[in-house]
């Protein structure tokens, strides 16, 4: 940048660099969501395909920041984690912010059309935030309160959407009946009016979406190094067997490994195929334009 007498306005940006050697979480949200939700008529209490596009937003967030060890989602959020020695952006928080919300807004975007059937109405907005943990087990509870966020949410919202779909209640009636109930209460309801065993819903409704970078291997695989994707996983990480299997999230960052099941992950088959097409057609190239991007 040239010198000019201007260069002077540079002195009014303050100093945002995170402090070092702390965990570093970005969260987004989505903003008037309820209404989003509405306008592309989700599915109640959970869209499944909904909730996809925003794990495949989020894995092309990991995708780009690869000091991104750990991601977590739930209905209209996602907390991305930063490990502790990352230099991404100098520690600008600001930087880091923006690039973070604005890439996973635009990739929502990008990748509607791959798992939903009506066309956006209109783009969607998510706002941010940086918090910063000074301790391994600051970051842990931090990732077990928006976990138990998840249970108490999702119970709710499953009981309210049963009564009003499916017994005809309004809205209104709805929250009455499950005004000053208990998780018990409401499982109770649920299985006593509907038939339904809360802990037989699918994990990803009762437990939220973690992203962690694997290395997959699969039955036929003939690199038994595997092939590194980011994996969604719907496990228990408020306890202590969560973090001893997955050891690399805070100890030294050396992806695990992931042995793929019968059926792959469509969100990790879409990521392998993405990368096997890439690589076919580079090899077709000719050599001086292989390594053109």
């Amino acid at each position: 940048m040239a010198c000019s007498r201007y260069e002077y306005v540079k002195t009014y940006e303050q100093d945002d660099t995170i402090l070092p050697n702390v965990w570093i979480v970005i969260r987004i949200d989505g903003k008037k969501f309820h209404k989003f939700s509405k306008t592309h008529n989700f599915e109640k209490p959970n869209d499944e395909n909904a909730l996809n596009v925003m794990n495949a937003a989020a894995t092309a967030v990991m995708q780009e920041f690869r000091d991104v060890v750990l991601a977590y989602g739930q209905s209209d959020e996602y907390s991305f984690v930063f490990r502790k020695e990352t230099a991404a952006f100098k520690r600008r928080s600001a930087k880091l912010l923006t690039y973070v919300t604005s890439l996973f807004s635009t990739s929502y975007v990008m990748q509607w059309s791959k798992w939903m059937c009506l066309p956006l109405a209109y783009a969607p907005c998510f706002d941010g935030r940086v918090v910063l943990y000074p301790s391994d087990e600051n970051l842990r509870d931090y990732l077990s309160w928006r976990q138990a966020d998840v249970h108490v949410n999702n119970l709710y919202n499953t009981a309210f959407w049963k009564l009003v779909l499916d017994s005809g209640l309004s809205n209104q009636k709805a929250e009455e009946r499950l005004r000053g109930t208990f998780s018990a209460d409401k499982n109770e309801l649920l299985f006593q009016e509907f038939g339904i065993n809360y802990n037989n819903l699918p994990a990803m409704y009762r437990k939220g979406t973690i992203l962690l970078r694997k290395r997959v291997i699969s039955d036929g695989d003939n690199d038994q190094k595997g092939r590194q994707a980011i994996v969604p996983l719907h496990e228990d990480l408020i306890s202590s067997h969560f973090w001893k299997v997955h050891t690399e999230i805070l100890g030294k960052y050396v992806p695990g490994t992931y042995t793929a099941p019968e059926i792959m992950p469509r969100l990790v088959d879409l990521q392998l195929n993405t990368k096997q097409e890439k690589g076919d057609y580079e090899k077709k190239q000719p050599e001086n334009l292989a390594g053109i991007s």
